[in-house]
């Protein structure tokens, strides 16, 4: 890894909920970074996103960048298929599945990989950023025009999303997305319980006071009484 870069992470269960089925992986090493979410509605879904990191914790810190993004999409869609079977074998529709997005930055590029409704920003030039695209039932209402941003919020299925690591499809997709990484940017990765705590500008005021910025998102989304597992992870270029 050789770009420099500073890092600070937080997860919390939330102001309602007593158990955070969130997780995340820091490798600043070979630059890394990873967000899961338990999938709601899944059984075990802390444990779905235990071994989404898990499965990521074990790449090859000698390896290129590019073979990492390989190794990383190999190894989530081998965990992916290896719950499908896992809820074959119970006979079991409910599964254990979990959502996840990662980052992976070298001295010039970042790449995104993602599926389900966590999210990756970018802050740049005092612009806020979303680098992904949430794979859920009301973001394809919003896509197809059925409803605006502020309807999404209130709408019953909410919390259905569409992909997921163990979920959906017989096999994992992943959406990608890439770009060149510039001096002082700064990425945010985070659970769904932060965004639905906090709007985007608010996310952005925090963002930009520096210091353990994963902390101060945490703190805010508390104090806007977030009902889900929050999790940030922000990952400043220098």
């Amino acid at each position: 890894m050789s770009v420099d870069i500073r890092h600070s992470a937080a997860t919390h269960a939330g102001a309602i909920r007593r158990e955070n089925q969130d997780a995340l992986l820091c490798r600043p090493d070979i630059g890394l970074f990873l967000v899961a979410d338990g999938a709601g509605g899944h059984r075990d879904g802390a444990l779905a996103a235990a071994r989404v990191v898990s499965s990521a914790a074990a790449l090859d810190a000698r390896a290129s960048p590019t073979a990492r993004l390989s190794a990383l999409r190999q190894r989530l869609g081998q965990l992916h298929d290896s719950l499908l079977d896992e809820i074959d074998i119970r006979d079991d529709r409910s599964g254990t599945a979990s959502t996840v997005v990662a980052l992976l930055l070298d001295r010039h590029f970042f790449a995104c990989l993602w599926a389900g409704d966590s999210r990756i920003y970018l802050l740049r030039d005092g612009a806020l950023i979303r680098l992904t695209h949430d794979h859920s039932v009301v973001q394809e209402l919003i896509d197809s025009g059925a409803l605006d941003a502020q309807e999404a919020e209130q709408h019953r299925e909410a919390h259905v999303i569409t992909r997921a690591v163990g979920a959906g499809t017989t096999q994992l997709m992943l959406d990608k997305r890439v770009g060149q990484v510039m001096p002082y940017d700064r990425f945010l990765l985070c659970s769904d319980g932060l965004t639905k705590s906090l709007d985007e500008a608010l996310i952005q005021r925090c963002l930009e006071q520096g210091g353990n910025a994963a902390r101060t998102l945490i703190e805010a989304a508390l104090r806007h009484k977030a009902r889900d597992n929050i999790t940030a992870v922000v990952v400043a270029t220098e």
